[in-house]
């Protein structure tokens, strides 16, 4: 497929992960991808595979948390690219710190800037473009977490924020062609497991599906909400779970 030939994506955490399967997936389907990250060194060795393989992709230096830095890097995209019809707001993890059994008012801070505000800095940056574009598409990466109680209140929070933002924005920048949209992810196979392998393995028992899920698995349902193929979707929060939701039945067997 190429629903993306002739558009632009900015996904911002695409070094690594999920964003790295997600801009790897719309290069493939024609986008030109400009790959955002604090790890500049990463994303510069991705946008050179992609380059290679007969992409067009660019390596940005992208801090979230700093309105001039996502300013800067959605400018530069506009100017490398010409225009931006996709944001993929992927940049994010949980900063707790697992040795605290409370968490204080800073990391309660911390995480809401980055998770929550980071994403809004990226919208308001990107927005005008996506609206000249004519059919913008935002796609935020949030997290099952904020869908469903599963610990580790900060995180949950600021994900669970990103679905009523989406579906505000939906309402109102969809007569402007603008469409919002989350997805959120379960337990995902990257580099936050990295040190804990045996984790990965004891949560595939709580998944109908038997597994965890991959960057891969998620880089799809992006592609799909920011593609013309959900040209009627619109302010949903789609969970990529494995099953995880449906409820205790999920133990049975």
């Amino acid at each position: 497929m190429r629903r993306f030939e002739g558009k632009v994506a900015l996904i911002t955490g695409a070094a690594h992960g999920i964003g790295r399967a997600t801009a790897v997936r719309l290069a493939a389907e024609g986008a030109s991808v400009a790959v955002a990250d604090v790890d500049t060194d990463a994303a510069g060795q991705l946008a050179a595979e992609l380059a290679g393989d007969g992409g067009s992709a660019i390596a940005l230096a992208c801090d979230i948390t700093s309105r001039d830095s996502v300013d800067a890097a959605v400018a530069a995209s506009v100017d490398r690219f010409g225009r931006l019809d996709v944001l993929a707001q992927v940049a994010g993890h949980n900063l707790a710190n697992r040795t605290e059994v409370e968490p204080g008012d800073d990391q309660w801070a911390r995480q809401y800037d980055f998770t929550f505000t980071g994403a809004v800095r990226c919208i308001e940056a990107a927005l005008p473009q996506l609206v000249a574009s004519g059919s913008g598409a935002v796609v935020l990466v949030g997290s099952i977490s904020g869908v469903v109680a599963l610990g580790t209140n900060p995180y949950a929070a600021a994900k669970a924020g990103l679905i009523s933002l989406v579906a505000n924005l939906a309402a109102e920048h969809g007569p402007s062609g603008v469409r919002f949209n989350v997805v959120a992810p379960g337990t995902i196979a990257t580099r936050a497991f990295a040190n804990r392998p045996q984790a990965l393995e004891d949560l595939k028992a709580i998944y109908p599906l038997r597994r965890v899920g991959q960057p891969e698995d998620v880089a799809a349902a992006v592609a799909f909400l920011a593609s013309d193929d959900a040209a009627w979707i619109t302010g949903i929060t789609l969970p990529v779970e494995g099953g995880l939701t449906t409820g205790p039945g999920h133990l049975i067997g």
